[in-house]
This record gives C-alpha cells, structure tokens and sequence, in this order.
C-alpha cells in the first residue's frame, strides 16, 4: 500500500509537470517568492507508521496494525541558492500501532497477545531542499536530511513492563529522511504537496525486566519506519 501510495504521487507529480511544459508561458504567480532570504509556513497533513523487528532467533513474525496519524507543525526555509535550501519543519505527530504476537505457552490469557503503542512525537528534521527549475506556476523537488523526535508516549522510564501491561520504547529516536514534492504558486500564497519516507537508525525498544520475556526477548532491533504526506502553506 505505502509503495502504491507513492507511485501514484510520482505519477501525478510528472503530469502536471509534463503539462507545464507543453503549454504556452502563462503570467506567473508570486515571481519574487522565491528571492526571500527566508521564509515562513505551515503544514498539515498525515502519516502511516510501521515497526521494523530484527529477531535473535527465527519465529512467527510479529503482525503490525498501522493507523493513520495526524501531522502539524511550522516551517522555517533559508534560501541557500537557486536551487538549494535549507529548511526546517518542527511540529507534531501523532500515531497509533497496534502489535499482534503469536501464541506462545507463556501468556496467561489471549490479552497478552496484544500490545497497543500509541505515540506522539515533537518532530524536529533538518532537510536539504533541491529545486527544478520553475516552469511557470510548478516547481518540483526532492529533500533529504535527518530528524529528531521526542516521544511523549514512549514510556522509557516506567517501571511497569510488559507483564504490567506497558510495551515501552525509547524517548528520543533518531531518523533520515528522503522525499519529494511540488511547490505549486496561486495567486496569494504557496501551496506544496509533499511525501516523505522516515527511516529510525536507532534501537527504539525497551526491553522487559526479564531477560526471556515472551513480548521483547526475541527481538534483537525495533525501529520505526513509515511515510508522511504533508500540505504546507506558505
């Protein structure tokens, strides 16, 4: 689903470019947008997060239920070049898995088998933003970089494990970023559409108090990967 997701942004993205192109110039919107030293925004938007596990020894893989998440956040941009900015986008996130594990002799009752993880996050990236050419009144472009996240969910320091209950993960993993979208200029203001790919570089897993612990004994790495789609507005 995730990778559909993207192929049809992609898609929609070449032919509105493509358009572009085979069109005669039209007057274009806010000329002098882009000449900003710096600039100001804001987003909105969704995202769709999973679990990467790494086991220590080969079993039945632990199913992931995404929920659709909600994003909101702020956006500061330095123009470094023509082609080349720098930006930031500190914000929020919130988010919901649900983890299903298999059944395994050591839980007491079919609850155990089930652990929710919500989250919120404080979403701080650093990305490198890289322009096309403006074609009138589009200007694609892709962005890498690398974020930080504080987890206000995580957990990390309760006592309680999972024989409580509390699947717990650590407070502050860290990501890198790849995406693309296209800055479309209207008559008053900037609209971009945008998706991006986060990828955890860190272990985010807490593990239980007991070494052999049937929920996080197996698993040697968790991290988090997934998608946003944001609209910003500038």
């Amino acid at each position: 689903m995730r990778v559909f997701i993207v192929i049809v942004f992609f898609l929609a993205f070449t032919q509105v470019s493509q358009a572009q192109w085979l069109t005669r110039p039209r007057v274009q919107n806010n000329q002098n947008f882009d000449k900003a030293p710096i600039s100001w925004g804001y987003y909105l938007g969704f995202n769709s997060l999973d679990y990467n596990f790494d086991y220590i020894e080969q079993q039945e893989d632990v199913q992931v239920t995404r929920s659709i998440g909600f994003n909101v956040g702020l956006i500061g941009n330095l123009r470094l070049s023509e082609y080349v900015d720098l930006r930031t986008e500190p914000g929020l996130s919130f988010t919901r898995r649900d983890l299903m594990y298999a059944p395994d002799p050591r839980f007491d009752s079919e609850d155990d088998l089930l652990r929710e993880v919500p989250a919120t996050y404080i979403y701080v990236p650093l990305l490198l933003k890289f322009n096309t050419k403006r074609l009138n009144n589009v200007r694609p472009f892709v962005t890498v970089g690398v974020s930080t996240t504080i987890n206000l969910s995580s957990n990390e320091k309760n006592p309680d494990d999972n024989f409580a209950g509390q699947f717990r993960t650590t407070t502050n993993p860290f990501f890198y970023e790849v995406g693309f979208g296209i800055d479309l200029y209207l008559p008053f203001f900037k609209f971009t559409p945008s998706i991006r790919g986060i990828f955890a570089t860190s272990d985010e897993l807490v593990r239980d108090n007991i070494a052999n612990s049937p929920w996080t004994g197996n698993i040697s790495k968790l991290s988090t990967r997934g998608i946003f789609l944001n609209f910003t507005f500038q």
